[in-house]
């Protein structure tokens, strides 16, 4: 593979320090989380001890103030072990940047420190039961009432939904208006009405704690409002190019991973008296993967210096979330194909990352949408 230049030797140090923390404070555990459908709390809490929650946060606001590097270098490791239950990065770099970008100083000193740290945990409820990827088409409501706002409708595919301390939810606070009737609003889980609905059932990813949620009248004071009324879906749009980068991170690390393993096991597995890598199939197989995933890597890493920049376009992003999901399907695909009949048996890391990876080309926008967003720019 090329060399890198993403990342300085500080950068590496740092990738050492997730790596080992990651190799055994939470990998070990991660089989049972899946079986519990949640990750607990004390995981949270020993990643906020080590500094690796909202690293992108200043230190003013209880992060580390790291550029996006050490965000990236925190989902990389998290993907080259098929950690897909935990929900660090849509914490803390999702939800965190919208508190930081758009939330008043009150807003950011209660929240912002104690994500930092692991002592809340946060989710952001934009899908609905209805809307899947149209965003405009958001039914629940936050109505003023006064000082407040009283929020009724549902929300579904939400992450971290059943261990949040802290949901943004995307409400309509306008309802004869489409795009600009949208707002942000901050409910915490305690408040009266707002009810946690069931942990969903999934193909992949079945360590995190994806649920439906449900508000009943649910009164919450206008300051907790992030940014301005009907600005939500345009701060929406501004912080989607870099949840989409995400998924592409995601992808490529998954990638690299994968080809490890599978390289790795085809060394090791023999059929009809020599290594299953010694066919000429399976070389030529790995050979078209191995092109695929550097290709998908050079893309991603330049799209990525664009991030820290703050030069790349939302077509770019799209263009990232689209090919580099739809490589990470055929890449994994080929690799369990190659594992043979392993490759459907649950306990090999490979079976895993294939169910997990399926839900990459659906959510942070279905790739149907990414192609409708890139056909609009032709």
């Amino acid at each position: 593979m090329l060399e890198r230049t993403l990342f300085s030797e500080e950068h590496e140090m740092f990738r050492e320090s997730v790596r080992r923390f990651m190799e055994r404070e939470l990998a070990p555990h991660h089989e049972e989380w899946e079986e519990k459908g949640e990750v607990p709390r004390w995981a949270w809490k020993k990643a906020g001890e080590q500094g690796f929650l909202c690293v992108a946060i200043p230190e003013e606001w209880g992060g580390v103030g790291a550029d996006r590097r050490y965000s990236i270098i925190l989902m990389e490791e998290q993907a080259r072990l098929n950690l897909t239950g935990l929900g660090f990065a849509l914490h803390s770099d999702i939800v965190a940047p919208y508190i930081h970008h758009y939330g008043t100083t009150e807003q950011k000193l209660a929240w912002l420190p104690k994500m930092a740290s692991g002592d809340a945990i946060a989710a952001i409820a934009m899908t609905e039961p209805g809307g899947g990827s149209d965003l405009q088409a958001i039914r629940t409501t936050a109505i003023r009432d006064g000082d407040d706002y009283i929020i009724s409708g549902q929300k579904t595919f939400i992450t971290n939904g059943q261990t949040a301390d802290l949901f943004l939810v995307a409400c309509k606070t306008d309802r004869a208006e489409g795009a600009r009737g949208i707002s942000l609003v901050m409910v915490e889980a305690d408040r009266a009405g707002f009810q946690r609905g069931r942990r969903l059932k999934k193909l992949g990813t079945k360590a995190q704690d994806t649920s439906e949620l449900f508000f009943n009248d649910v009164r919450v004071p206008v300051t907790n409002r992030i940014g301005e009324e009907g600005k939500g879906f345009a701060y929406m749009m501004q912080e989607l190019a870099w949840e989409r980068m995400h998924v592409g991170i995601q992808a490529v690390s998954c990638c690299e991973a994968a080809l490890g393993w599978t390289i790795d096991y085809t060394k090791q597995r023999r059929a009809f008296g020599k290594a299953i890598i010694e066919f000429q199939n399976s070389r030529f197989t790995l050979a078209e993967m191995k092109t695929e995933v550097q290709v998908g890597r050079v893309f991603l890493d330049r799209c990525l210096e664009l991030v820290l920049e703050d030069k790349l376009d939302t077509t770019t992003a799209a263009m990232v979330k689209l090919w580099t999901s739809e490589m990470q399907g055929k890449v994994l695909d080929a690799c369990l194909q190659l594992h043979g009949g392993y490759g459907y048996m649950w306990e090999y890391p490979i079976t895993r990352a294939f169910a997990d990876a399926r839900v990459q080309r659906i959510y942070a926008g279905t790739n149907e949408i990414m192609k409708e967003l890139i056909g609009r720019t032709l």
